[in-house]
């Protein structure tokens, strides 16, 4: 089981994403999703780091992507964003029945849920949770088909404690969680992984194969 420490940065309490970016590679921990778990039939890899940081009530994640394809078809959040490039986080609360879902294309379109398991008691973040999550995509916000050729791309995120369930007055001594990369419906679809995952065929709702993010 892959394990890592999360910084604690008080300092970006209350500050712009654009300003906190470049900080968040230089104090947070960082580390590769390039797990592939299902390398015969999916054996294509883009490079993929993240880095990560914590204040008092949020996680920063910034992700950077390298790859021979980008897609963003989807705009409005809540849509089927893992169809597109996108990076994703899940997490979940030890002891806690459920997880959430962060998932994330290239221009910074989110999907997100509280839920048991891929089709259990699902329950999607509301337009105002979802307005909580800040995003900032070095590509814009536009929407495009798929274009081939090189590509490198980063997003960074903020998700506030209280929508993973954390307290932020209270915060457990560790997250399980997992950090991924995909884009089902491309020309190269591909699903890697931080944490390993044991399965016949991809899927990336499975806590049990959560890695630990440590506070």
């Amino acid at each position: 089981m892959k394990k890592l420490q999360i910084p604690y940065y008080p300092q970006i309490s209350g500050k712009e994403l654009t300003d906190l970016s470049p900080l968040i590679i230089d104090e947070g921990a960082s580390d590769m999703v390039e797990k592939v778990n299902w390398s015969q039939r999916f054996p294509y890899k883009p490079l993929t780091q993240f880095h990560i940081l914590r204040s008092e009530s949020s996680l920063f994640i910034r992700f950077n992507v390298r790859g021979n394809l980008l897609k963003a078809t989807y705009s409005i959040d809540q849509e089927p964003v893992y169809k597109d490039s996108c990076v994703e986080f899940f997490c979940q609360v030890p002891g806690s029945e459920y997880y959430c879902n962060f998932e994330f294309n290239c221009i910074g379109t989110c999907s997100a849920s509280r839920r048991k398991g891929r089709n259990e008691d699902v329950q999607l973040f509301s337009k105002d949770e979802m307005l909580t999550i800040k995003r900032l995509p070095s590509i814009g916000r536009r929407a495009f088909n798929e274009m081939q050729g090189n590509f490198e791309w980063e997003l960074t995120v903020e998700i506030p404690f209280n929508l993973m369930g954390i307290d932020p007055e209270n915060l457990p001594a560790k997250l399980m969680a997992n950090f991924y990369k995909c884009a089902d419906d491309t020309d190269s679809p591909h699903f890697v992984s931080w944490n390993a995952i044991d399965t016949v065929k991809p899927d990336f709702h499975r806590p049990e194969y959560f890695g630990e993010l440590e506070f």
